[in-house]
């Protein structure tokens, strides 16, 4: 099912050349779900005909499987990742105002279940190096308010979770990990969804596990935090009909249950070949004026993207495109310089600016040929200085 195969060879001529200059779009989900086609098919008619679309047998299933996969305890089925974060704060109960330490560079969704529940976002600068939340700078800011230090494995690649738990344990601090984007990842040999207090997680259709629309899990080791989510995710109700909680309306389907279910069994070998196609990018890249992700945790990052920085982002984007490269951007625009949080505009965040205004996002997923592999390194490598 993997098409990135290091052993092939271009015995084809030009021919081949021209064929393989064509552009390499930067994600087909058509192509990335094509190895499971026959499956998913006849895991969504089993829904269908089961009569049975909301918190049943598949979606039980499912999470008891991504619990067991996860190395954590429990795993609770949500509509999105953006409510499993929701759900995760508002089990917590932390008083109106409490602050939540939050990386500065994330993707909104990080910040915006922190707003909805009236608390605090406190946005720290990231590790240049990493992109990852800056451990050295979280003591710094936490003080007699903050509750809960909210890490992001951004672009797959976990925190420094040993240290960041023993920063929280001595000021007694929650920890909460927002995993959107790190399926499988591991630190030091541990899966992200079992080492913090509660994870988040989003199967949005683009992401290493993905499935057919939205949806997100959370994950943890606490039984009575399972069972509270249980309740917020449907109305706050463990019994039908009667409600011991304000809850909300968020519910992973069966057909997405069903779907994730078909997918998951083939994660690992998935991550496998994104970290393979890393390899090759760490390996091949040598553009002086390209900086690259980090290498030192290769083999557990789950390399949701590859994201490289070029000083000059519209001058590199332009050639990438000229050489028939698609590219994103994660993410044009720092959050403090958003409409919607226009409160924290007075922040003075370098790192994180000059990180938003430098990101690249090159191809990066398990259908990748190795001739197209080569052509986004040809193509990186040859960004006129």
């Amino acid at each position: 099912m993997n098409s990135f195969v290091f052993a092939h060879s271009d015995t084809e001529g030009k021919v081949s050349v021209l064929i393989n200059r064509c552009m390499i779009p930067f994600l087909d989900l058509n192509q990335i779900n094509a190895p499971y086609q026959s499956e998913i098919e006849a895991a969504v008619l089993r829904v269908v005909r089961s009569g049975w679309y909301i918190l049943g047998k598949e979606l039980q299933s499912f999470e008891e499987a991504f619990a067991n996969y996860s190395q954590a305890s429990y795993a609770i089925g949500v509509g999105n990742g953006l409510d499993a974060l929701t759900l995760i704060l508002k089990a917590y109960n932390f008083e109106v105002g409490s602050e939540i330490i939050v990386p500065a560079n994330t993707y909104i969704a990080s910040i915006l279940p922190v707003s909805f529940l009236s608390l605090k976002p406190i946005l720290v600068e990231p590790d240049p190096r990493t992109m990852l939340l800056d451990v050295s700078q979280i003591e710094k800011v936490i003080s007699p308010d903050t509750r809960a230090i909210l890490t992001v494995d951004l672009y797959g690649k976990s925190c420094d979770m040993e240290a960041i738990q023993e920063l929280a344990s001595r000021h007694h601090l929650k920890v909460i990990t927002d995993a959107a984007q790190a399926h499988g990842a591991k630190f030091k040999g541990r899966k992200v969804g079992s080492i913090a207090d509660a994870t988040a997680f989003s199967f949005y259709p683009t992401k290493n596990l993905g499935a057919l629309g939205d949806a997100g899990a959370i994950t943890t080791n606490d039984p009575q935090l399972a069972r509270k989510l249980k309740s917020l995710r449907n109305y706050g109700s463990e019994i039908r009909y009667q409600n011991d909680l304000q809850g909300h309306n968020s519910r992973m389907d069966e057909i997405q249950a069903a779907v994730l279910g078909v997918k998951l069994p083939w994660l690992d070998r998935d991550n496998q070949a994104r970290r393979q196609i890393a390899e090759a990018y760490l390996e091949g890249i040598r553009q002086p004026e390209v900086i690259l992700p980090p290498s030192d945790t290769h083999q557990e990052d789950s390399w949701h993207l590859f994201v490289l920085r070029h000083p000059d982002r519209p001058r590199a984007l332009a050639h990438l495109t000229a050489q028939g490269v698609e590219t994103q951007v994660h993410y044009p625009t720092a959050i403090h310089r958003q409409q919607a949080y226009k409160s924290l505009s007075s922040l003075t965040l370098p790192i994180t600016e000059a990180i938003h205004q430098q990101v690249i996002s090159i191809p990066l997923h398990p259908q990748l040929t190795r001739q197209q592999v080569n052509q986004v390194i040809e193509a990186v490598n040859s960004i006129p200085l």
